[in-house]
């Protein structure tokens, strides 16, 4: 987090990420998607991007639903009750507060997209163990008390792709490296 809004720091921000997690690498080209603010157009992440292998996209104008995953994000951290409705006292304090909610956004926070798991599990492939585990608690209670279930139990069946614009193909693989 920043006073200033600049391309450096985002351009410093992709090539941290795509090389800690081994992005650049990656035998299909990963799409990041931002907005059409300047910093995220600009030629500095752009040239980033491209050293990195990884194909830009960007919101298309009066399109709403193209940044859903951002605005999610957004509303989660603005319905927070410890978010400070009144601002920020000094850009110490709103780091302080961006990195406790990252982390409980991670590794706390169960997303209902993803079988309710936190990313951390997720992106760590725990998921898949996890999910089982739910599946076969769900099925011995519903053993032991078969009048309890209408249908069937609920779904824990692993997620396989999210998708961003599947129409764009920008698509990300669970536990992709």
């Amino acid at each position: 987090m920043h006073d200033t809004d600049q391309a450096e720091h985002a351009a410093h921000l992709v090539r941290r990420t795509a090389l800690a997690e081994g992005i650049h690498g990656r035998v299909l080209r990963p799409v990041l998607h931002g907005d059409n603010g300047p910093s995220v157009k600009g030629t500095t992440v752009l040239a980033m991007l491209y050293w990195l292998n990884i194909a830009p996209s960007h919101s298309r104008p009066r399109v709403s639903d193209d940044n859903a995953y951002a605005e999610a994000l957004f509303r989660t951290a603005k319905y927070r009750q410890d978010f400070p409705t009144t601002g920020f006292a000094d850009l110490a304090g709103a780091r302080q507060w961006a990195a406790a909610f990252v982390h409980w956004y991670n590794h706390e926070h169960r997303h209902s997209g993803i079988r309710y798991v936190t990313p951390a599990q997720r992106h760590a492939g725990g998921d898949g163990p996890l999910l089982a585990a739910r599946h076969a608690l769900y099925q011995r209670a519903r053993e032991i008390n078969p009048r309890r279930w209408s249908g069937p139990t609920r779904n824990w069946t692993p997620i396989g792709v999210v998708t961003l614009n599947p129409e764009r193909d920008s698509v990300v693989a669970p536990g992709t490296p």
